[in-house]
């Protein structure tokens, strides 16, 4: 993963697998966007029979020094606290993973909390108590930033030697959604109060400081020259580590299933290091964050369901993950009109 060089997914595949869905016993493109989503998972996968093995979802959590600009409506010790919420089992993504059996892993990307050593189901990575405020200086340093991408790298390379090939990536960090937005003007040069939203619930008041806030120091930072540089400049600990795994993921050839807005800033920015990487992304939901929406159609993406959710944690993937079972279930299960003896015109 050092180079970030992942290539597009074969197309040798492509016409194989559109006519093995063509040929299902239903009218052509009958069931709609299951259909192309089956066709992308068997091109990621190169087959005509693919199948979700072992499914993950990474929680990537890390604290945000641009919180000491007032743009949260929590403070900073909810991150932790939250945490501890996952690792007990009470958070709404605990609930849907263990309904749809998705094995669940939370990541100390960066909290700004000492956790107590051997705690269950928390990977320990961090890489700082917190990043910096971006407001007045760099969120970190391009070393940390770095040293992120591929703790990522590593968390998702130990789940796909334990036979994961289908992995979810969600995230916890207040503040995170000032950090995310900032990427996403930084990426996209989309406005700034286009990219900023309610995060947490502000009121239009706060609202408004909070895009005051980042319009001051997107134009302190200017826009930086590479990914690198604009993720050291605006990320946080966890959108690295997720998009360090984004990048070990397409090239390990595992289906990606982005959650919200600041899962999809991650893999924004692990677009930037490597464009081919589109190629492996499911996007699962169109989030209720303003910046979504725009951000989605920058890059092409048509998310399975829009519930307005803005939770994060990872919910719209575990919640999508019943439709992404039954692309692949009616691929491989539903017969064909020569199986079944079924005439095909009239």
């Amino acid at each position: 993963m050092s180079q970030y060089s992942i290539p597009p997914v074969s197309d040798t595949l492509r016409a194989s697998i559109q006519h093995k869905i063509d040929q299902k016993t239903k009218p052509l493109q009958a069931l709609g966007m299951l259909e192309a989503l089956a066709l992308r998972i068997g091109l990621i996968q190169q087959t005509l029979t693919p199948a979700l093995n072992n499914p993950h979802m990474l929680v990537f959590a890390g604290d945000h020094g641009i919180v000491a600009e007032g743009v949260s409506a929590y403070p900073q010790e909810v991150t932790w606290q939250m945490v501890m919420n996952f690792i007990g089992g009470g958070a709404a993504i605990n609930v849907f993973c263990r309904q749809h059996g998705i094995q669940l892993n939370v990541v100390d990307a960066g909290v700004n909390y000492d956790f107590p050593a051997g705690l269950n189901g928390l990977l320990y990575a961090k890489v700082g108590k917190g990043t910096a405020n971006f407001a007045t200086g760099a969120a970190m340093t391009e070393q940390q930033a770095q040293a992120c991408l591929e703790q990522g790298g590593a968390v998702v390379k130990d789940i796909h030697a334990r036979g994961c090939n289908v992995v979810g990536f969600g995230e916890m960090g207040i503040g995170n959604t000032s950090a995310a937005s900032a990427l996403m003007h930084a990426l996209t040069g989309i406005p700034v109060e286009q990219c900023v939203g309610r995060g947490t619930g502000l009121s239009d008041q706060a609202l408004n400081h909070k895009v005051a806030v980042l319009q001051r120091s997107v134009q302190h930072h200017g826009i930086p020259g590479t990914p690198l540089q604009t993720l050291a400049t605006y990320g946080g600990f966890e959108i690295a580590q997720i998009a360090g795994g984004m990048l070990e993921a397409a090239s390990r050839g595992m289906v990606i299933l982005v959650d919200g807005f600041i899962a999809t800033a991650a893999f924004l920015v692990a677009r930037a290091f490597a464009p081919a990487i589109n190629d492996y992304a499911v996007f699962c939901h169109r989030s209720n964050e303003r910046g979504h929406a725009q951000l989605l159609k920058h890059l092409g993406a048509d998310p399975l369901i829009d519930l307005n959710l803005r939770l994060g944690e990872g919910t719209g993937v575990a919640v999508a993950y019943p439709i992404i079972q039954s692309a692949v279930t009616f691929l491989n299960q539903m017969a064909s009109f020569e199986s079944a003896g079924v005439s095909t015109s009239l």
